[in-house]
């Protein structure tokens, strides 16, 4: 079993930037990837950036890339998601999401099993 905690969210105006962190529980974290989703409202929720269970091997939303970055710490547990030159159309909960133990790098929300409550990002214009 996986726990995770997200945390970071906050109220921006566009242009600004903001680092969301989820902290995970349990000794296998490191097998596993890991993933940010996001739902904005009255939408669904939409992968944004997955990262390789090694950290090697990145991919991300063509909304996101070039302004994202996630990284992690296997020694703390921990995912991160630096996100610059936010845009209103960021606005959303950001949800951290674990994958099986030594899985694929995947992009659908159904490749996770663990999820985490979700932080709120809002951006102002």
């Amino acid at each position: 079993q996986v726990q995770l905690v997200e945390s970071g969210g906050g109220l921006v105006q566009a242009g600004d930037s903001l680092r969301l962190s989820c902290a995970a529980s349990g000794r296998t974290f490191s097998s596993r990837p890991m993933g940010w989703f996001r739902q904005p409202p009255g939408q669904e929720r939409e992968f944004v950036a997955a990262i390789s269970w090694g950290g090697e091997a990145r991919n991300y939303a063509d909304s996101v890339k070039g302004r994202f970055t996630i990284s992690r710490d296997n020694g703390r547990n921990t995912v991160d998601l630096q996100m610059n030159s936010l845009k209103p159309d960021d606005t959303a909960v950001y949800y951290c999401a674990a994958g099986p133990q030594y899985g694929g790098n995947y992009r659908t929300q159904r490749s996770f099993p663990y999820w985490g409550q979700g932080t709120q990002v809002t951006v102002s214009s």
